[in-house]
């Protein structure tokens, strides 16, 4: 059985911490570039999905500081966080890649499905002609 597929907040926020720690805020704006501002975190989410994420030991606290009286904590990957994202990103390259390559793909007109067209009907029951075949 293979493993599930990343869900989305999971791997936004995997992939903002890939290449440099970051504290919330920052992590909040990272999300929105990477997403090009198809996703808006909202703080609520983001402090259930980065406990959650250091619970399973995908990511860790790499400091903490007090900025104007708040306590701030930055975040960074671990090494089974960067594991995981690296499976994830390359299950969907390869999904991509596959849509991509069926996308591209010439097909021949015999491939393609027949049109379908209503030929005679009354009430419920109707009758269409499929290449010259009635169904």
């Amino acid at each position: 059985m293979t493993e599930r597929a990343m869900q989305e907040p999971t791997l936004l926020l995997l992939t903002a911490l890939a290449d440099a720690p970051r504290h919330g805020y920052a992590l909040i704006q990272e999300i929105a570039a990477i997403s090009d501002g198809r996703v808006k975190m909202r703080t609520g989410t983001l402090y259930g999905a980065l406990d959650r994420l250091l619970q399973q030991g995908l990511i860790e606290v790499a400091a903490e500081e007090i900025v104007d009286g708040r306590a701030r904590r930055t975040y960074a990957l671990t090494e089974g966080g960067r594991g995981a994202l690296t499976t994830e990103a390359e299950r969907l390259s390869a999904v991509a890649e596959e849509a991509q390559r069926r996308l591209a793909a010439v097909r021949e007109p015999s491939a393609r499905p027949a049109a379908v067209r209503p030929v005679a009907g009354g009430g419920k029951l109707a009758f269409f002609k499929v290449r010259g075949t009635f169904v």
